[in-house]
């Protein structure tokens, strides 16, 4: 078993949609990773891709639903999300014809409805991707694809590491294994045209303004048994000085281990 499987390991889903609700009008603000990543993922889609219908899963402020609404004008796009606030910052500035809250792990569609499934940087917060992948199947039609990108161990190592040395608490979000995903893809009855692990590093000039960042898109600490709290000013000092062990001349690193995944239904 790894750490993302353990008992009490998960944020549950109420509170990361609270959280991610809360988040809905900073969160395009500070998005320039999701942003590139998303970008990333849609240039590997299939380039004879024409769907009729495509699903926004894990749709946030609805960025990529617009992007895609550009892409395949033709096609009805729906919006998916666990967080209500994100959908109703989401909803009037268009994109796909519906905007749905649900969750992904059980999906509100029908069986074979969908043509494209793309969901960008939303899967990492499912306990269950086994489930995931399995929704995905059946709401896929003959030849419909999933793209996905998550993340992965050794995402916000260096914060890890430095909160580590402070204390030895868990403060940073877990992820699954790289080797997880290559697992429950081969297994998920789906066709892998590609997986990759990319790693992508953003510089911050001072610890406040990473962790602001993470406040801001609503992706701080969600883990359960989570120290409560303020966090005293000694081990704030504490942890600004553990993490100026890996500032790099461009700043202090934060690095993102994405993953990006392409699927195929078999016809």
């Amino acid at each position: 078993m790894t750490e993302w499987h353990e008992q009490g390991s998960l944020p549950d889903k109420r509170r990361v949609a609270a959280s991610f609700s809360r988040a809905a009008d900073s969160y395009d603000s500070v998005a320039a990773l999701q942003r590139s990543v998303g970008i990333e993922l849609l240039a590997r889609l299939p380039v004879q891709l024409a769907p009729q219908r495509w699903l926004d899963l894990g749709c946030g402020t609805g960025h990529f639903s617009r992007v895609l609404a550009a892409r395949y004008p033709q096609a009805e796009g729906v919006a998916l999300d666990l967080a209500e606030g994100m959908l109703r910052h989401a909803r009037p500035l268009g994109g796909a014809r519906r905007f749905v809250a649900g969750d992904a792990e059980s999906l509100p569609l029908r069986d074979g409805c969908v043509d494209l499934i793309f969901s960008s940087l939303a899967v990492q917060w499912c306990a269950d991707f086994t489930s995931v992948l399995g929704e995905a199947r059946r709401a896929l039609k003959p030849g419909g694809v999933l793209a996905f990108s998550s993340l992965c161990v050794g995402t916000l190592q260096e914060l890890r590491d430095s909160w580590q040395a402070v204390d030895g608490f868990v403060h940073v979000n877990r992820f699954r294994r790289f080797s997880e995903y290559q697992q429950l893809c081969a297994d998920s009855g789906l066709q892998l045209l590609g997986l990759e692990r990319k790693a992508q590093s953003l510089h911050f000039s001072d610890l406040r303004q990473l962790t602001h960042e993470l406040k801001a898109l609503g992706a701080h600490n969600l883990n359960p048994g989570r120290p409560d709290g303020l966090t005293g000013r000694a081990r704030i000092r504490a942890l600004v000085e553990a993490y100026e062990q890996f500032r790099q001349p461009q700043g202090l690193p934060a690095t993102y281990q994405v993953v990006y995944g392409v699927l195929q239904k078999p016809l």
